[in-house]
């Protein structure tokens, strides 16, 4: 049986994708979560053919928890659904890896046939997105971003909120040693020299400022 998990935390909404799901794949097992870690329970527990990922959750930290799934489920297809639809935004999703974008404003049509598509194996994006109008410096960014493992992302996102290395290691319970470790990687993947400018690079794992903040 198909399995689709339906991530937001807004139960409205995932009413309302999961009415959508049912009318394009009747038969499919649909699993809802209000969290990100709850969203990744789902996917250890059981292979699911598609998630649809909102990117304001609590624990989401933006794109980084998208780049998590896709590197710890690489077989599962996701689809961003987001309030957050500039061309922007929908670049970096699909730089990011995600099997389509989705904004929240569409209508149940709009969304089916989203979903249809996406289900077919194929990249969907709003009608009418330009994907030239996205900064190809931002696109090389999140390229890298990309590339980060799941600590590697957190322990970059402890350094975007000014943490010591020795804090980051407390938060994650490893060791100091493992987090300079990561350090290092994370700056050869980024391409970057120090932590000022990791930090300026990991920027681009916001979707908007006024939404997700380093506090977060």
């Amino acid at each position: 049986m198909t399995t689709i998990v339906i991530s937001d935390d807004h139960p409205l909404f995932r009413d309302a994708l999961a009415a959508a799901v049912r009318r394009v794949a009747p038969g499919a097992k649909i699993r809802e979560a209000a969290s990100l870690a709850k969203t990744r329970a789902h996917l250890a527990e059981t292979p699911a053919a598609l998630v649809l990922l909102d990117l304001h959750m609590d624990d989401s930290d933006g794109f980084a928890g998208l780049v998590g799934i896709q590197h710890d489920f690489p077989a599962v297809p996701v689809a961003v659904v987001s309030a957050s639809d500039s061309a922007g935004v929908i670049a970096r999703a699909i730089g990011f890896g995600a099997a389509g974008f989705i904004p929240k404003a569409s209508g149940l049509e709009t969304i089916c046939a989203a979903l249809d598509a996406i289900l077919g194996g194929a990249v969907w994006t709003p009608p009418g997105f330009d994907p030239t109008a996205a900064d190809a410096e931002t696109d090389e960014t999140a390229a890298r971003l990309a590339t980060l493992t799941p600590a590697q992302v957190r322990v970059l996102l402890g350094l975007r909120r000014g943490r010591l290395n020795k804090q980051i290691a407390y938060d994650m319970g490893i060791t100091e040693a493992t987090v300079k470790a990561h350090v290092t990687a994370i700056f050869r993947k980024l391409g970057v020299l120090n932590r000022t400018q990791a930090v300026l690079a990991a920027d681009v794992l916001d979707v908007d400022p006024d939404t997700v903040t380093d506090g977060a």
